[in-house]
């Protein structure tokens, strides 16, 4: 069986005008609209959790021909980030489709395997499809974009006997990998834990024509900002990296310099001269990443501020933990600039993964081979957090897997991350919803 493209592309196009875009706020979001397009798509209700006006998520559930068999489930998020229109081809919420490409705000984070998702699970619900071993869970969440405390956060904690799985597919869905060699379909299996800090200065305040003997809040926190900036990030190649970078049909030198610690700055170097976004996103799977986003400070520009706050994203890999973060900084800063600063962590969560074994793994393989021809897999972290991690923390076996038309470059498709001009062929919708409608069956018959 083979579920119709065009089928999936309204579903995705519906998405994306909803536009449910969360900017952190617990008024934004309002993914009750996209709840209410995949219950109309679906022909049920399910069941909606909304632990805020508007924040909603929806669950449904087949149950499997065996209690006690594996339950998988799928879990996709409805929420978009915020956009700058003005840079974009195509309106962000518009999703036109042209040129082969459905064009809009989440199409590749990550409302087509939204809507891919969807489409495979109501063969599912409707009896299209015999009943998996186990049960079959849709699970689509409400902000995954701004720490998941209203959606997955809040399911796993609050509701797991409505949402408890035993494996689960989720995002990132990555392109072949470029290797120059035989075409590597990467699978996530693992992704940093964020390990955000907020840093608060206190001062004095005064008139600012008259600063003598006040305590400009805003002086240490934009010193701290400007050295952690600088300041050289902490590596490590984890065991899920080398899974990746073995995986891959590279010669020796290159396979050194991406896994030796004292040798993989220079290896980044290299891939910067000619794929800058690649080297990006090679530096973030072997760092921890300390970044300033945010600074806000004072009432008015002639006020001295007594008060000054900087937001950082750190993202910490597996094997480094909350203390590695504040020894970094402890250590960048210099003990006076640290302890005369106030750091508070904000959402905290462990770096994790999953094993690339087991009946998932090879129902993912299996689902490549029937669509390709090719069941070459490698393992891949992805810097970004995901819902995932709230289940594996249940001991969850979780996996982010899709396909892209070749047309689709992989450090192309890195920009489109939260980029502009965010777009999907639907060449590639039609090649995801094969692998994920495979992926499904094949684990039914892998799990009995």
């Amino acid at each position: 069986m083979t579920i119709p493209g065009d089928e999936v592309v309204e579903v995705l196009q519906a998405l994306i005008r909803n536009a449910c875009v969360n900017d952190g706020t617990e008024a934004s979001g309002h993914e009750h609209r996209s709840v209410a397009t995949l219950q109309e798509y679906l022909g049920e209700r399910g069941t909606v959790i909304e632990p805020q006006p508007g924040r909603q998520s929806l669950v449904m559930r087949v149950e499997g021909r065996r209690p006690g068999a594996p339950a998988l489930a799928l879990v996709p998020h409805l929420d978009v980030v915020p956009v700058s229109p003005e840079r974009w081809t195509h309106p962000p919420f518009a999703a036109e489709r042209e040129g082969g490409f459905v064009w809009g705000r989440g199409a590749v984070d990550m409302l087509n395997l939204t809507a891919a998702m969807a489409a495979v699970f109501k063969r599912y619900l409707s009896d299209e499809l015999a009943p998996l071993e186990g049960d079959l869970v849709l699970v689509a969440t409400a902000d995954e974009e701004a720490g998941s405390e209203l959606g997955a956060a809040h399911l796993v904690a609050e509701h797991w006997d409505l949402v408890h799985c035993d494996y689960l597919l989720t995002e990132v869905a990555n392109p072949y990998f470029p290797t120059g060699g035989e075409p590597v379909l990467p699978v996530t299996v693992a992704e940093k834990g964020p390990a955000w800090r907020r840093l608060t200065g206190r001062g004095r305040s005064g008139h600012a024509s008259q600063p003598y003997d006040t305590a400009n809040a805003l002086v240490p926190i934009a010193r701290a900002v400007a050295d952690l900036a600088a300041a050289a990030m902490p590596v490590e190649v984890t065991a899920e990296w080398r899974q990746f970078v073995t995986g891959l049909p590279l010669d020796a030198a290159t396979a050194e310099g991406l896994l030796a610690p004292d040798l993989v700055d220079a290896a980044i170097a290299r891939i910067a001269a000619e794929d800058s976004v690649l080297a990006r996103w090679v530096h973030a799977c072997t760092h921890m990443t300390v970044t300033p986003t945010m600074l806000h400070a004072g009432l008015k520009a002639n006020i001295v501020p007594d008060e000054a706050v900087a937001e950082l994203d750190i993202r910490k890999l597996p094997g480094q933990d909350e203390q590695t973060v504040d020894d970094h900084l402890r250590k960048v800063l210099g003990p006076d600039l640290f302890d005369d600063i106030e750091v508070e962590p904000v959402h905290p969560f462990p770096a994790g993964g999953s094993a690339a074994e087991g009946p998932l793994w090879e129902a993912i393989a299996d689902a490549a081979e029937a669509v390709t021809g090719s069941r070459s897999l490698v393992p891949a972290i992805t810097p970004v957090a995901t819902d995932a991690r709230f289940f594996r923390a249940r001991g969850v076996v979780a996996y982010g897997a899709g396909l892209f038309d070749e047309a689709t470059g992989f450090g192309e498709f890195l920009t489109l991350f939260h980029g502009d001009d965010e777009r999907v062929s639907e060449e590639s919708i039609r090649l995801t919803t094969q692998l994920l409608e495979t992926t499904v069956a094949r684990f039914g018959v892998r799990s009995r």
